[in-house]
């Protein structure tokens, strides 16, 4: 969700709120590609067109089973953990060569080695979605993951509601510390943060300093003391019409009172969030983003040196980022500095679901680096 959050004034609320309102349009997606024959054209154009309805259909049943509880899904959107492996052990995976390029703080440098990652299974992902995202956002990098031999969890943090409405940044983290608190003695997990999930996992190392074995942000919000999510997100000046466009405020308390929530128009996510994703993918996103809960969002972090300053940090940037845009990424690089930086070329805010594969790599070679 990420800037769509930088340009909120106390003002704009209070003006927005006279003519806010709950949209439900569908995002129109582009027609198949055109070749030479009309006819191929034609036919490719029909099974792209099934494809996405597929998507759409499933998308849809799943988010109704959930609803109704009458069935046992990898990805149920609750307030409990999302997903669980207790899958078998692989020992030793080898992994091709990536075209994603890293750096330190200072300087760049790409992964022009293979990653051998020793003992890959012993290593534990938590993935920690951003604002409107589920559990769901993950799939294919926990698919990925598993087939590198990793456990992992990927969290849906707890739902807002117009009669229970988030206010504290614990009470939207509890699916995640909960998983903290019932982790085994010594049992160390590689948190991974995006967009305001950045705010979540930096809340929970200064709760749970001893339980993490490092941190990874992607194009996330990576808070120093005393910061909130919106206070980094405000920093960018460049708000351009697309993400004021893209905010729908929820008054669940009235509109005398602050927004409860901040709902995303469908219209304006292909260019503002997906813009280098496939179609399916963004079927897939419209039917299942929810409503982003506001006061967590509002809430400074208290974050301290032995605590959170404990637990290594890497950030990984988005390079065609539009909700969080590089530079922003890059001026929170500069004034809290992390372990490691590596960057992601041509990938959008959801680099999930445009480059699946080379996030894969990145957070394999992070599990491998030394934590001393």
């Amino acid at each position: 969700m990420g800037n769509a959050l930088a340009c909120i004034s106390s003002h704009e609320v209070r003006k927005k709120a006279e003519k806010d309102s709950k949209l439900s349009s569908n995002l129109p997606l582009p027609s198949s590609f055109s070749f030479s024959s009309s006819s191929f054209s034609k036919k490719q154009k029909d099974v792209d067109d099934e494809l996405l309805a597929e998507a759409v259909a499933a998308a849809m049943l799943l988010r109704q089973h959930q609803r109704n509880g009458s069935l046992s899904l990898p990805f149920p959107r609750s307030s409990s953990v999302a997903y669980q492996n207790q899958g078998s052990i692989k020992k030793c995976q080898t992994l091709q060569k990536s075209s994603t390029s890293r750096h330190s703080s200072s300087s760049s440098s790409s992964l022009d080695q293979d990653v051998k990652i020793e003992e890959v299974g012993r290593k534990h992902f938590i993935l920690v979605h951003g604002g409107g995202f589920g559990a769901w956002c993950w799939y294919k990098i926990i698919t990925l993951l598993e087939e590198s031999g990793c456990r992992v969890d990927a969290v849906d943090l707890t739902s807002d509601s117009h009669t229970n409405p988030i206010t504290t940044l614990s009470e939207y983290t509890k699916p995640l510390i909960d998983i903290l608190q019932n982790l085994k003695e010594g049992e160390k997990v590689i948190l991974v943060g995006h967009d305001i999930g950045g705010a979540c996992i930096s809340h929970v190392m200064e709760l749970f300093p001893d339980k993490i074995d490092k941190s990874v942000f992607i194009s996330a919000t990576m808070l120093s003391n005393a910061q909130s999510a919106l206070h980094i997100l405000s920093q960018q000046t460049d708000c351009s019409d697309l993400i004021r466009q893209a905010q729908v405020f929820v008054y669940g308390n009235g509109k005398d009172n602050p927004p409860t929530s901040i709902d995303l128009n469908k219209d304006f996510l292909r260019d503002l969030l997906f813009n280098k994703c496939s179609n399916k993918d963004i079927a897939l996103a419209l039917v299942s983003m929810r409503p982003i809960p506001f006061s967590p969002i509002l809430e400074k972090v208290v974050l301290s040196d032995n605590k959170y300053g404990s637990v290594p940090r890497f950030y990984i940037k988005a390079e065609e980022d539009c909700a969080i845009p590089v530079s922003l990424q890059e001026e929170m690089i500069k004034s809290n500095p992390p372990k490691q930086v590596f960057q992601l070329k041509a990938s959008d805010h959801a680099p999930f679901f445009s480059k699946p594969q080379a996030l894969h790599r990145i957070l394999l070679h992070i599990s491998n680096i030394s934590s001393n």
